[in-house]
């Protein structure tokens, strides 16, 4: 499968990157962003609260009964949460 053919397909999941998907994954990363603990967190925790952040934009704007999509979301979670298991 070529690029151009990944990106409708993407598409046709996800809904519109440029003008859904883009849009709402920033607007929640900037309200996450503006929590008081943003600053003093983990890379990995805030890496996985921005790819959380465009999960979420994705099911919104695409196929919210798509599982994978659910299923990232937790694996995100569940990197930082095993991490901090080993504190």
């Amino acid at each position: 499968m070529n690029v151009d053919d990944t990106l409708i397909q993407r598409g046709v999941r996800y809904g519109n990157y440029k003008e859904d998907v883009s849009r709402v994954s920033q607007a929640l990363k900037e309200v996450v962003r503006s929590g008081a603990e943003w600053k003093e967190m983990d890379d990995d925790m805030k890496e996985s609260l921005d790819l959380i952040c465009n999960k979420i934009s994705r099911i919104v704007n695409g196929d919210p009964w798509y599982h994978d999509s659910w299923h990232d979301i937790i694996g995100y979670a569940r990197l930082v949460e095993e991490r901090l298991e080993r504190l």
